[in-house]
């Protein structure tokens, strides 16, 4: 069976079990080449558009609860970024923190599908990506809701952020040395839980936990790399004029406070948000209280 065969056979599986008081789920998978690259995604609804951009170790999947409830007012649309499932993936392919080429392939992605002005949500990885996207296409951009970007180049030159970056280095190096070994058993949870705080890995549902090691080739990719890591600076946030709706998860790591806190200061139209009972997941660990927030926002953007 290919990849694409077991894409369906999952997309397919996930329909069946869905609730039947709930909208259907989003059509079958489709693809669209966009930046030299075949995009997957899914939608679901119709209207105005949105684009859901997952975070690392994810893919297109990481939104399928969401769909549905986003799906009643807008077309709802989730891609999987360049190296994630269901595309093929390799260790050698795009890593998962080269948020500037991820950006222009959200750009060409929406341009491929003959969009002209969209709505963004995006989580962790994806929101670094939509923030360089943003900030280069800026006339794309109706509003952004952005969940915990791992922007650090919004920290350089902070006071008192050198020692928080050095721990965040330092926490995310088992991870990191597990990926170049290729332990990716031992990497995953290493990097969930460095990321999201402990016991972060333990409380993801088994179908998560799958996602996470269907895409951690780009993670592999990253860690590997010797491409130079992109920087987003204070003064491209200022270039974007949209609103934007920023989130931080109770529970997240001190690390994405100060970075949020550099963009509340530096995007000139926004609004940010502390969502109750989550970590850096936000969307997956409270998607009721996620979902409405988002909701909210875009109902008045």
């Amino acid at each position: 069976m290919t990849t694409r065969d077991l894409a369906r056979a999952a997309f397919a599986a996930s329909i069946i079990a869905a609730p039947m008081n709930t909208m259907t789920m989003a059509d079958e998978i489709k693809r669209i080449s966009a930046n030299g690259t075949e995009l997957a995604y899914v939608e679901l609804g119709k209207g105005d558009p949105i684009i859901f951009v997952h975070g690392g170790l994810q893919d297109y999947r990481m939104w399928s609860e969401h769909l549905p409830k986003f799906g009643d007012r807008y077309r709802a649309i989730a891609y999987s970024r360049r190296n994630h499932f269901p595309s093929d993936v390799s260790p050698d392919g795009m890593p998962d923190g080269a948020a500037d080429a991820h950006g222009e392939d959200l750009a060409a992605f929406v341009r491929a599908l003959g969009l002209s002005k969209v709505r963004i949500v995006a989580h962790s990885a994806g929101a670094h990506a939509a923030l360089f996207f943003a900030a280069m296409h800026p006339d794309m951009i109706v509003s952004l809701a952005l969940n915990e970007p791992p922007a650090t180049g919004l920290l350089t030159g902070v006071p008192n952020t050198a020692d928080m970056l050095k721990e965040w280095g330092s926490n995310q190096a088992p991870a990191r040395e597990a990926f170049k070994a290729g332990d990716t058993k031992a990497g995953i949870p290493l990097f969930v839980n460095a990321v999201g705080g402990p016991g972060a890995y333990e409380r993801r549902s088994d179908a998560d936990k799958k996602m996470n090691l269907d895409n951690v080739a780009s993670s592999q990719a990253d860690a590997t790399t010797k491409r130079p890591r992109p920087v987003f600076t204070c003064e491209m946030a200022k270039a974007i004029t949209a609103p934007t709706l920023l989130s931080n998860g109770e529970r997240s790591p001190k690390f994405f406070y100060l970075i949020m806190d550099q963009l509340e200061s530096c995007l000139p139209n926004r609004e940010r948000i502390v969502v109750a009972g989550s970590s850096h997941t936000v969307p997956a660990e409270n998607p009721e209280a996620y979902n409405q927030a988002v909701l909210t926002f875009l109902g008045k953007h």
